[in-house]
């Protein structure tokens, strides 16, 4: 019998070590979870930059004694993963600061998204992770219909707690979207006269269009239960409809993450619908898709790498997908449409911009 060598067992023991860390990889986003129900993030925002040490941080978070050498093994976890920063000097009592990771988890942050964090952490969302490797010999469509016994839809449609947090979420991703939008893509609305935000939500990118380009009249369209928790302010007309049986008329259709949540099939019949409500090209119509396309930073590992986290969490909760962009650009044929243009680095995003 051979006996294993060196060179083997020093394989092994760091094949042990990559093992150990994809099993433990939850531990980073339920560690991230509980600083922010603590208000960790919203003490240190709310002192203006100046670092708050351990013992203060652990009376403003009212931690009792006998806890805040655990906060501090707590901190010392989201440090080493860039969530905060320890900047005491050697010696010295531990002294955190927010970085660019915590600072878009402080609750009154326009762009914050901590709502994001509290629905994929939810355990509703959770649980169908347990049955996933049971899922693939099943005939339900998603591991959370195989749990619920609903899809996430017919869910938030059905408990009002997490359709709160379900379009709470999506608002927070589309205000940080809003400012990317405005910021970095303005060429993009010019000439747009009317916009129809399809599956808006609660209508917070649409009224961010609104207020950068005040000449653009804009409407969401989304489902009864969304559209009855919709602000009325005016700004945003909201319709009820679906988007597989017809889109309103206008210039620009967006559709900021929607596809993704869709098959191949069902996102033909959504586009041929948007393609039926905007005028020609040479009259300026045109489909605005805000969504990934995979390997589209392929130098960036931790982009791809987030993209392809959130292909399988689409597969679990809505039996979606993310694209490469030959997937994307077999869609748009078969869709009838002509010609794209993508636009990468929104973040894991690209804008695509879609002509009849």
């Amino acid at each position: 019998m051979a006996h294993p060598t060196a060179d083997n067992v020093e394989e092994e023991l760091q094949a042990q070590v990559l093992v150990w860390n994809h099993i433990f990889q939850f531990i980073s986003s339920m560690s991230l979870k509980s600083a922010v129900e603590l208000g960790i993030p919203d003490v240190l925002h709310r002192n203006e930059g100046r670092p708050i040490c351990l013992s203060r941080l652990a009376s403003l978070i009212s931690i009792p004694p006998n806890r805040i050498d655990h906060l501090r093994r707590l901190m010392r976890m989201l440090i080493f993963t860039g969530c905060f920063a320890n900047v005491s000097k050697e010696g010295e009592e531990e002294k955190y600061v927010l970085t660019p990771v915590s600072r878009l988890l402080v609750k009154d942050k326009d762009t914050g998204v901590s709502p994001l964090l509290f629905l994929l952490l939810d355990l509703v969302m959770q649980s169908p992770w347990q049955s996933l490797g049971k899922w693939f010999h099943s005939n339900q469509r998603t591991p959370f219909a195989k749990t619920h016994g609903v899809e996430i839809f017919d869910m938030a449609g059905r408990l009002e707690s997490f359709n709160r947090l379900f379009n709470e979420a999506m608002a927070c991703d589309s205000r940080l979207m809003a400012k990317a939008l405005v910021e970095k893509h303005h060429d993009t609305f010019v000439g747009v006269k009317s916009l129809v935000d399809i599956g808006g939500g609660t209508g917070s990118l649409a009224a961010a269009i609104a207020k950068a380009f005040p000449w653009i009249k804009c409407a969401v369209l989304d489902l009864p239960h969304v559209v009855a928790v919709a602000p009325t302010n005016g700004v945003v007309e909201f319709i009820v409809g679906n988007m597989f049986e017809h889109v309103p008329s206008a210039d620009a259709i967006l559709l900021k993450m929607v596809l993704h949540d869709w098959s191949d099939d069902d996102c033909v019949k959504i586009l041929k619908q948007c393609k039926k409500a905007i005028p020609p090209k040479e009259k300026g119509g045109k489909v605005i898709i805000l969504d990934m396309i995979v390997n589209s930073k392929t130098e960036d590992h931790k982009a791809t790498e987030t993209q392809l986290f959130l292909d399988i969490q689409l597969m679990v909760a809505l039996g979606g997908r993310e694209r490469e962009e030959y997937e994307w650009k077999k869609i748009f044929t078969e869709a009838g449409f002509t010609t794209y243009k993508a636009t990468h680095g929104t973040g894991v995003h690209s804008l695509i911009e879609l002509y009849p």
